[in-house]
C-alpha cells in the first residue's frame, strides 16, 4: 500500500452508500468534481437493487462482497463500526485505500486519525486505513488548533448539543414524524433513540462507561488528543442530544498555560481553514445550526474572556454533522493523497 492516491481518476467504492452519509459522500465527490473513474455503491442486502444517479450516471446499489472491492483505489466507509470490521481486511487485501468513517479503528496506534485542517501530515503514515474523526471532534478541533498554535492548552472542557443526525436517517425522521405527533395533541413513542427528542432533550445515549462518561464523552476525550499529540491533555465533555436535524453546536471553555488576548483568538479564528466566525455583539448573534446546515465552515462566535479564570477563553461553535463532521472530512482526507 503506498501512502499516495495516483493521480488519475479512481476506482471509488461508497461502503454504506445508501444512508445519509453515504448519500452526502455521493454528493461532495460530485460538488468537489473529485476524480472518479468507477464508482461503486455498496450497501447490505436489504438496499441492494436500488437505482441511484450520481453526476449523470445511472447506477444500482450493490450487496458489499469480498469481490466488489477488487480493482478499487479508494474505498468510502460509513456503514458502522462491524462492517467497517468485517470487510477491513478484504479492502486492504485489495489494495484499496480505506477512509473509515465508524470509530472501528480510531485508536488504533498505527491507524491515522485526520482533521485535514488539524494534522494533515498524518495521512501519509497510513498502512491502508485512515480513520475519520467523531463528528464532534472533528468540529471542536478545527477551533482549538490554531489557537493550540499559539499558546499551549492546559485545559479543555466542553458541552455539546447534537443533532438527530448523528444517529442517522431513521433519527431524523423520526424527530420530524414525532414533532408532528407532539403538534397535534398525541404522545411521541420512539423507537430509533431511546426518548423522543420532539421538544425534548436528553444526555448522550451511548454506552455508560466505568468512570460514568458515556462513549460518546470519551470519544471527544481520546480522539481529540491523539489528534493533536497531546496525550495528556485534561478533558472533560458532556455530550446532549437535542431537537436538531442535522448540525452540532459545542459550547466551548479552554484553558491555555498563560492568558490569551480575545482579540488574538479572534483573528485567528477569523483566518484559519474551514472556520466562519459569526458575531455580532450589538444585536446578540452568534452561531446558529441554521447558519451551518448544509454547509462547509464550522461556524465560531461568542469568543471571550473566562471571567473565572485570567487564562481561559470560551467560545462557541457550530457546525453540520453529516457535512464536516463526517462526509467533507472523509474526502477531503482523499483528496491529501491523491498525487500532484
Amino acid at each position: 500500500m503506498t501512502a499516495t492516491l495516483p493521480n488519475r481518476p479512481l476506482n471509488v467504492a461508497v461502503l454504506g452508500a445508501s444512508g445519509a452519509v453515504g448519500q452526502e459522500l455521493l454528493l461532495l465527490l460530485e460538488e468537489r468534481q473529485f476524480p472518479v473513474g468507477e464508482l461503486k455503491l455498496l450497501a447490505s442486502a436489504r438496499s441492494a437493487g436500488q437505482p441511484q444517479t450520481w453526476n449523470g450516471r445511472h447506477l444500482v446499489v450493490e450487496e458489499v462482497t469480498a469481490e466488489a472491492f477488487q480493482g478499487v483505489d479508494l474505498v468510502l466507509a460509513s456503514a458502522g463500526g462491524s462492517v467497517s470490521r468485517l470487510w477491513r481486511e478484504a479492502i486492504t487485501s485489495a489494495g484499496a485505500l480505506m477512509v473509515d468513517n465508524s470509530s472501528a479503528f480510531r485508536m488504533e496506534p498505527d491507524v491515522p486519525l485526520v482533521v485535514p485542517e488539524v494534522n494533515p501530515q498524518a495521512a501519509h503514515a497510513h498502512q491502508g486505513v485512515i480513520a475519520n474523526p467523531n463528528c464532534t471532534t472533528i468540529l471542536l478541533t478545527l477551533a482549538l488548533a490554531p489557537l493550540a498554535a499559539k499558546r499551549a492548552l492546559r485545559r479543555v472542557l466542553v458541552s455539546t448539543y447534537q443533532s438527530a443526525s448523528g444517529a442517522g436517517a431513521r433519527a431524523m425522521d423520526e424527530l420530524k414524524d414525532l414533532s408532528r405527533v407532539v403538534l397535534d395533541g398525541g404522545v411521541p413513542n420512539s423507537e430509533v433513540l431511546p426518548y423522543s427528542l420532539a421538544f425534548n432533550l436528553f444526555l448522550h445515549n451511548s454506552p455508560l462507561q466505568d468512570n460514568s462518561y458515556c462513549e460518546e464523552e470519551m470519544k471527544m476525550v481520546n480522539e481529540t488528543r491523539k489528534i493533536m499529540d497531546l496525550p495528556d491533555l485534561r478533558f472533560s465533555a458532556t455530550c446532549v442530544r437535542v431537537p436538531v436535524l442535522r448540525a452540532h453546536s459545542e459550547a466551548v471553555n479552554i484553558e491555555f498555560e498563560q492568558p490569551f488576548p480575545v482579540d488574538e483568538a479572534r483573528q485567528l479564528l477569523a483566518a484559519a481553514p474551514g472556520v466562519e466566525l459569526i458575531e455580532d455583539q450589538a444585536v446578540n448573534r452568534f452561531p446558529m445550526p441554521t447558519d451551518v446546515t448544509g454547509r462547509d465552515p464550522v461556524a465560531i462566535g461568542r469568543i471571550r474572556q473566562d471571567i473565572s479564570d485570567p487564562n481561559a477563553l470560551e467560545l462557541w461553535l457550530c457546525g453540520d454533522q453529516i457535512r464536516k463532521g463526517a462526509a467533507l472530512n472523509a474526502v477531503q482526507i482523499a483528496e491529501l493523497l491523491i498525487q500532484n
